[in-house]
């Protein structure tokens, strides 16, 4: 896309060259939101830090782009600027079922919009302003674990690090190399999902996200910065098999019956030459603390995105360790206290919100059910106050 050449000759952006094996405090894998949060976070805390992303910045990802409010004072702390950048509120929900039967809510702590393109590039930038080691266009392949040194094995280069953390996204190399259970089951209606997703410019309510579900999934739609929206769905991998592995397709035969996601697509100007995408999404449980090395937002759990909470978790889950690894660091608890405490925060904050948002997914998981579903709360408001109120925290 034309954009990228604005960071061409950007020397944040060029890939990582080989250097011989160094030794940091904290070796973070993975330049996500909860990543580059965590890196930001411990670097001010006077620790060296290196976070390794394979890919460099910036770049898309598939994501909803829907930033719940209660991270909105974390990033500002952060020495994010949110309050001067104009960015669109979104304070209304619309659900729709396939056959077009709608719920129009208000969303009682409302959220922000923001590509993955524009934050993680600013906070990758605010990470080495702050002295972050910033490692991009550089693949980890394993990690050596130790009990007082482990080992960060990249592509030409190895981290000694006193402790180790992932923010790796849904699925990488690691999980499988690691042969994480969610990783090595067969698919199932929780682990085979695939998600799309396109930047476009269309005419829709700048203040709402809008749920709309088709048979076995369902696609968001959201304003970000520009004046763009995010439009992106989830569904089966199932519905891409039925269609002879054609998106374009499957867009026919499946979200097209919505009436809403047809008027969309048939009339946004789509920004993209093709869709982003990404395959093999697990909604089943993880573990927060994986050979050692603790994990933070999507590898440690995901939450559904029919529930725009992913990124907020992530954020927040950066802000639970920081203390917890200054304190480690400090040599004031052991190793297996901090894991412990970890594992005892994450689930305490994020737990009760993971088994409301796979319920919830499950409502939404057939064409019947999505169609009671909307019929049968549309008198209640309270109700769908509650549900909404599962899958959102308080400010952090």
């Amino acid at each position: 896309m034309s954009h990228l050449s604005t960071y061409k000759n950007d020397p944040l952006v060029q890939p990582a060259v080989a250097e011989e094996e160094a030794m940091v405090d904290v070796a973070i894998i993975g330049g996500g939101l909860a990543g580059l949060a965590l890196s930001i976070q411990l670097a001010r805390l006077g620790w060296s830090v290196v976070l390794v992303e394979k890919e460099s910045y910036p770049f898309h990802k598939v994501c909803g782009e829907y930033i719940s409010m209660e991270s909105w004072d974390f990033l500002e702390g952060l020495g994010y600027p949110l309050r001067n950048m104009d960015l669109p509120r979104i304070k209304n929900l619309i659900v729709s079922a396939p056959n077009g039967k709608m719920i129009q809510h208000p969303l009682p702590l409302g959220g922000f919009g923001i590509s993955r393109y524009k934050i993680d590039s600013e906070l990758a930038r605010l990470a080495v302003e702050n002295g972050v080691q910033l490692k991009q266009g550089t693949t980890v392949r394993d990690v050596v674990y130790g009990k007082n040194v482990s080992t960060v094995v990249c592509s030409g280069v190895r981290y000694q690090a006193k402790l180790v953390c992932g923010s790796f996204g849904k699925k990488s190399n690691l999980d499988i190399k690691w042969k994480r259970p969610f990783a090595e089951q067969r698919p199932s209606k929780l682990n085979n999902w695939i998600g799309v997703k396109y930047h476009v410019r269309t005419n829709f309510l700048p203040d709402t996200i809008a749920l709309h579900n088709f048979e076995n999934g369902y696609c968001g739609i959201s304003r970000i910065e520009e004046g763009k929206y995010c439009l992106c769905y989830l569904t089966t991998a199932a519905n891409l098999l039925k269609s002879g592995h054609s998106i374009s397709r499957m867009e026919e035969i499946f979200l097209h019956r919505n009436p809403h996601l047809k008027k969309i697509f048939g009339s946004a100007e789509f920004l993209y030459r093709s869709p982003l995408t990404i395959s093999q999404i697990s909604f089943q449980q993880k573990s927060q603390v994986e050979r050692g090395v603790l994990l933070l937002g999507d590898a440690a759990g995901l939450i559904t995105p029919l529930c725009g909470n992913g990124m907020s978790m992530g954020l927040h889950a950066s802000k639970l360790a920081t203390p917890l690894i200054h304190q480690f660091l400090q040599k004031g608890i052991t190793r297996e206290q901090l894991e412990q405490a970890y594992i005892q925060e994450w689930t305490n904050r994020f737990s009760r919100r993971l088994q409301a948002g796979r319920l919830i997914q499950r409502l939404f998981g057939k064409t019947w059910m999505t169609d009671a579903f909307i019929r049968a709360a549309k008198p209640f408001p309270a109700f769908i106050s509650y549900l909404i109120k599962q899958t959102h925290g308080e400010p952090f």
